[in-house]
């Protein structure tokens, strides 16, 4: 329990009022001013009531600096917000109130933040801490009862911590299902591999096994040498069918049809543009998955769209765009993970790929395969 209460009281903390936010920029440009119409609303206040030349610098400070800290650190806008709060009670004599109308509008935001981001000892701390605040300023001026103040403070947090820990129970959850898509999806390349793998594997076993019918003269030692390869290159297949039985569900058969490749594109596409160059089973492979992903993606939530899709090789790289246009209404389904499952096998082979909506209302897929050694 001390390291939440140093982390309330002193410790910097990683919570940022618009992390992830796709609109950041609009987010951040209206809390900063809402603070300044907030601040200056009640420097008015205060200098139409009280004093035109006294304490409102400071209270403009105090309340604008509350909103302006909020997207670096929430909890060093809610400590600077309560230390200028028991500053400002205790300089201003003739504030009726701790928490006068327009600090409402002040304080309570920033407390209802700080619920919604921290963790769960965090806000307790932050908690007792505010209301332990307000209910001595209230004690030390001779006020009124102070406990239906922070009951509302109290609320406000308990509310934003109910808020904020149903929106990261949601975050927990489409982060363990993308793990979950991204490991069903690396067994699934594994499945596949095994079969460009188990292939190079048999060419080794005839190569080895014939290699004292093709080559005259050759010595026992030799005989014996490629008949030890070759045994112990079906012992690495007896071996990968094991690890593939482990990998494969229980209700799942093996596929004996050969994997796809390159040439196999322009069954998905038949206008693609396909080079005509050699490249390893396993990336022509990938290149396959990776179209027909995109190619169905394109056919589920951009009905009637026109997809082109050009691979080429650059440098020493497999390139390939997927792209499709503007279609009609997504007719939904799908499991969610295409993109999670074009990553992985694309992080295979040490590529790159880009998936983005185009200006033009379309999708476009930009994958990059290293080649390696051919």
């Amino acid at each position: 329990m001390i390291r939440p209460l140093l982390q309330a009281v002193l410790l910097p903390d990683r919570a940022r009022i618009f992390d992830g936010w796709r609109f950041r920029r609009f987010g951040l440009a209206a809390v900063l001013l809402y603070g300044l119409i907030i601040a200056i609303g009640a420097s008015a206040e205060y200098v139409r009531h009280q004093d035109p030349a006294g304490w409102w610098p400071l209270l403009f400070a105090v309340v604008f600096g509350s909103f302006a800290l909020m997207p670096v650190s929430v909890l060093g806008a809610w400590r600077w917000a309560t230390v200028g709060l028991v500053v400002m009670r205790l300089a201003f004599d003739r504030e009726p109130a701790v928490l006068g109308s327009w600090q409402w509008w002040w304080y309570l935001p920033v407390v209802l933040v700080v619920g919604v981001l921290c963790a769960g000892r965090v806000v307790l701390w932050v908690a007792l801490l505010t209301t332990a605040c307000v209910y001595l300023l209230y004690e030390l001026r001779g006020l009124g009862d102070a406990w239906a103040t922070g009951a509302l403070l109290l609320l406000a947090l308990l509310l934003g911590y109910a808020f904020g820990s149903r929106g990261r129970a949601e975050r927990r959850y489409h982060e363990e299902r993308d793990e979950k898509a991204a490991l069903v999806e690396r067994a699934r390349i594994a499945r596949e591999m095994h079969d460009v793998v188990a292939h190079h594997m048999s060419l080794v076993v005839v190569r080895c096994e014939t290699a004292p019918y093709r080559i005259a003269g050759l010595p026992e030692e030799g005989v014996r040498e490629f008949a030890e390869l070759g045994d112990a290159a079906r012992a690495a297949i007896a071996d990968m069918q094991g690890l593939l039985g482990v990998l494969r569900a229980a209700d799942q058969r093996p596929d004996h049809a050969p994997q796809p490749g390159l040439a196999d594109i322009r069954e998905l596409v038949p206008r693609a543009s396909v080079v005509d160059a050699p490249v390893p089973p396993a990336v022509g492979l990938t290149a396959y998955r990776i179209v027909r992903e995109a190619v169905t993606n394109a056919a589920r939530h951009a009905p009637g769209s026109v997809v082109s899709v050009v691979v080429s090789v650059v440098g020493g790289d497999l390139e390939l765009f997927v792209r499709n246009t503007a279609g009609g209404p997504s007719t939904g389904g799908g499991g969610g993970h295409g993109l999670v499952g074009m990553a992985e096998r694309v992080a295979v082979h040490g590529g790159t790929l880009d998936a983005s909506s185009t200006e033009d209302g379309g999708f476009a897929v930009h994958a990059r395969i290293p080649l390696g050694e051919r």
